[in-house]
């Protein structure tokens, strides 16, 4: 997942100077929150276990997590526009460190809300980090080369969304014969991220990076209205259902492989088996880049909506190996969603889709609400059941690639303005 900020609100001071440079240095950033973001789905189970947890109460884990995108994300904007980027980033960073060390305390007294307040504080600071380094790294060069750079961003993320789990797994679950149903066994991870997010922090400060000035003079007003667009209207929900359906499957993930009736894999196996998953979307990103060079967005993503749906009734109707590696093949068919998505809805926008692109950062909020959707299904049904959850998700993302993003005619003074 990437939040996307339009590169015409602000420029560099001194282009050209260290853009090499600032670049490698921003996909540290991009890596950290991947690999933070995917540690979630195995912090889910450990808590769940350790707390005696239903499956809707340890689904509060991504309720705080992508609740704060929606919640802090407008505060951050402003608070950038205050302190600058690279303090943003800072800022970011120390939030990030803070809220992982909440998890020691947490731990301590075992108490499940303190976690959970962690989290949010830790998704805080994420979402500082993104809306401070996306426009940072989309400005980094020339504007027709924007987009590559951001897609190579978005890559080393989804590294770190590959790693994440491996780690995880490592330090959490640590071998067959040391498994621990302790909350204490998430104190030692948490507390290498908490001290390797501070001395990022610390090493930003150091480092001479191309200043950004803003173009507040350049805005141009018009008095169109964005919600006119219905396909900016539909690609703000198959945003929320998208990053929804994507944060559910890989939060059930170790339960739903742990499961007899499933794959009957141990835990530490199964959190290996996540890395599996957001690996497959890594690949895919790669793929679908040259994909949709010769082919049609639109048709892409309706491809892909409906592979991925085929994917989750086979997963559904069926055990042992092929209902494990149905499930984690919808990582592949994930890849392209949030680009492909993000990217038709912003169509012939032209001097809103800079709010255009806030609307739909944050219905990110959708990996907060489908994956409580899913833990009640889970509940009150069956965890193999539960992936209907998604699969409604699949077939709304499917419908709009082939129609809801076909794009309505703009007024002749919104032609004028672009």
């Amino acid at each position: 997942m990437m939040a996307t900020i339009s590169s015409n609100t602000a420029a560099l001071e001194q282009p050209g100077q260290n853009n090499h440079f600032a670049f490698m240095t921003m996909t540290i950033l991009f890596f950290i929150w991947g690999f933070i973001t995917a540690l979630n789905d195995i912090l889910i189970p450990q808590l769940k276990e350790s707390f005696s947890l239903s499956y809707t109460q340890a689904m509060l884990v991504q309720f705080c997590f992508f609740g704060a995108y929606f919640v802090v994300s407008p505060f951050a904007g402003k608070l950038i526009e205050k302190i600058g980027y690279v303090k943003g980033i800072i800022c970011g960073l120390c939030t990030i460190s803070v809220g992982c060390l909440l998890f020691y305390p947490a731990a301590e007294i075992s108490v499940y809300a303190l976690f959970l307040l962690g989290l949010f504080v830790l998704a805080s600071g994420v979402t500082i980090l993104q809306v401070s380094a996306n426009p940072y790294v989309a400005i980094l060069g020339p504007e027709r080369t924007a987009a590559s750079r951001l897609n190579l961003a978005q890559a080393i993320n989804s590294v770190g969304h590959t790693l994440g789990p491996l780690f995880g797994a490592a330090l959490i679950f640590g071998t067959a014969a040391t498994v621990s149903t302790s909350a204490t066994a998430v104190q030692l991870p948490y507390l290498i991220l908490a001290a390797a997010t501070a001395l990022v922090a610390i090493g930003f400060l150091f480092l001479k990076l191309p200043a950004i000035k803003s173009n507040a003079d350049e805005t141009i007003q018009t008095t169109t209205s964005l919600w006119a667009q219905k396909h900016l209207r539909f690609g703000v929900i198959a945003i929320f259902l998208y990053v929804g359906a994507e944060v559910s499957i890989g939060s059930f993930l170790v339960n739903y492989l742990s499961d007899s009736n499933i794959a009957g894999l141990s835990q530490l196996q199964a959190s290996t088996m996540v890395s599996y998953y957001w690996g497959a979307a890594m690949i895919g990103r790669f793929v679908g880049a040259a994909l949709t060079r010769v082919v049609a967005p639109m048709y892409i993503l309706a491809i892909n909506a409906s592979i991925a749906i085929v994917l989750l009734c086979t997963t559904m109707s069926t055990s042992g190996n092929l209902a494990m590696w149905s499930v984690i093949a919808v990582g592949f068919f994930n890849s392209i969603m949030f680009p492909t998505i993000f990217t038709l809805a912003i169509r012939g926008l032209g001097p809103q889709t800079g709010r255009a692109s806030g609307l739909l950062c944050q219905a990110i909020v959708g990996g907060a609400i489908l994956p409580l959707i899913q833990g009640v299904v889970a509940d009150q049904y069956s965890i193999q059941f539960s992936f209907i959850v998604p699969i409604a998700a699949y077939i709304y993302i499917s419908w709009y690639a082939l129609r809801g993003s076909r794009t309505t005619p703009v007024t002749q003074e919104a032609l004028k303005t672009q």
